[in-house]
């Protein structure tokens, strides 16, 4: 099973809001997930972007691919694949 980190959307039309993922790869974007390890509201000025360390950590460390967008968030948010 090909697990990868993701974002899901949520909220309304024209206010998206994103929960970070942790998924098998064949599920559908807004489809069963594994478990939430944190989120990203792109409509707040600055962004919001919020993870559990913990769990993202335990999950890379377990193999989880993260997305290109997850990348990106996550280097910004200052934690290392």
């Amino acid at each position: 099973m090909a697990v990868k980190m993701r974002l899901t959307r949520m909220g309304k039309k024209k206010a998206p809001f994103y929960r970070i993922i942790v998924a098998d790869s064949r599920s559908p974007r807004d489809g069963r997930f594994i478990e939430q390890v944190g989120y990203y509201d792109p409509t707040k000025d600055p962004s919001v972007i919020k993870f559990d360390e913990e769990l993202t950590k335990k999950w890379l460390g377990n193999g989880a691919q993260p997305t290109e967008t997850v990348a990106k968030l996550l280097k910004i948010a200052g934690i290392e694949k």
